[in-house]
């Protein structure tokens, strides 16, 4: 008997080991899944696209693919300070491979089920390999972290270390395999981003933070997207960037300013944090465990200078060339 969209739907998309949300009315089987929200909660709401060849290669193994899109979708929610609650699937695949399905689906389950988050409802479609996700998530009211609320005066912050993703994709896409410690790690970094969803829910309510973005276009790219709208310059101390060691041996400190700089998909949270609340963030992030390092500062756009970002190495402005940042149309 020949197998549809449903038998695979019921097969490989309906397999969480964990009990459902309480907060899901309806969900798979339906015309449309309904969820429930609390007085004073509001709903965040994301979809990302990865197509082959464009987002990852074709090489790439399901499991990584599969954690992949749900870590890059997390990672919007996180940006937004919400908690991830549920998650729809358009899936289209060129046919039916149950070895790669089933990798596929183990993988997106365990990290669902790591972050409670259920998937309520999707598609699933035949044509050339590519993965749509909406994210849902809940924020309580008037608390989410927003580009537009930057403030001149504000302290940049970003989380982890930036670069890692750019470094493991240069030797993805030449072909190579780790043969060190520090290739693997920054491979792993690649294919295996983490979501700071603890970070940005915790920023969202202290209310410590002004304004955030998650890092998927490069961290001066996605910079400006929250200066555009506040409307701000910026000035980046390049010796306080956070690189990896790893990063740095492999290949020199000037690329991995470069990668730090311009490289995407580090999904870590760049954030903005007035000057009034810069003393508090150890205290209200200890538990959180994830290391953040203050780089720059927002300041007011200079009438004679048409760049919003402008560098500094040790106090002294330099001039910076690097790649902008990854957009589909350019």
């Amino acid at each position: 008997m020949r197998e549809g969209e449903f038998d695979i739907i019921q097969r490989y998309f309906t397999a969480s080991k964990r009990a459902p949300r309480k907060d899901v009315l309806l969900s798979v089987g339906d015309d449309c899944a309904v969820t429930e929200l609390n007085r004073n909660q509001h709903l965040a709401i994301t979809t990302d696209t990865m197509v082959e060849g464009v987002h990852f290669l074709p090489s790439i193994r399901p499991a990584d693919l599969a954690y992949k899109a749900v870590a890059s979708n997390l990672s919007d929610l996180a940006a937004m300070g919400a908690e991830p609650a549920w998650m729809s699937l358009a899936l289209t695949i060129p046919n039916i491979d149950h070895a790669w399905l089933t990798e596929f689906s183990e993988s997106f389950f365990s990290i669902l089920d790591h972050y409670n988050v259920d998937l309520i409802g999707g598609d699933t479609t035949r044509g050339p390999l590519s993965i749509t996700i909406t994210a849902q998530g809940i924020i309580a009211k008037d608390k989410a972290l927003c580009r537009h609320n930057a403030n001149v005066g504000d302290w940049i912050y970003v989380s982890g270390t930036l670069g890692d993703s750019a470094g493991g994709l240069s030797y993805l896409l030449q072909g190579k395999s780790a043969v060190n410690s520090a290739q693997e790690f920054l491979i792993h970094r690649h294919l295996r981003p983490t979501p700071r969803v603890l970070l940005g829910m915790a920023l969202s309510l202290t209310r410590l933070a002004s304004s955030a973005i998650d890092i998927s276009d490069g961290c001066v790219a996605d910079l400006t997207h929250i200066l555009e709208r506040s409307q701000c310059g910026a000035v980046i101390e390049l010796d306080k960037l956070p690189l990896s060691a790893e990063l740095v041996s492999e290949f020199g400190l000037a690329q991995a300013e470069q990668y730090a700089l311009s490289g995407g998909e580090d999904y870590e949270l760049c954030f903005t944090v007035p000057d009034s609340n810069k003393a508090k963030l150890a205290k209200a992030l200890a538990h959180i465990g994830v290391n953040y390092t203050c780089i720059g500062q927002i300041r007011a756009i200079h009438p004679k200078n048409k760049n919003r970002i402008q560098f500094q190495r040790h106090g002294q402005r330099v001039e910076v060339e690097f790649a902008g940042g990854f957009d589909h149309f350019k």
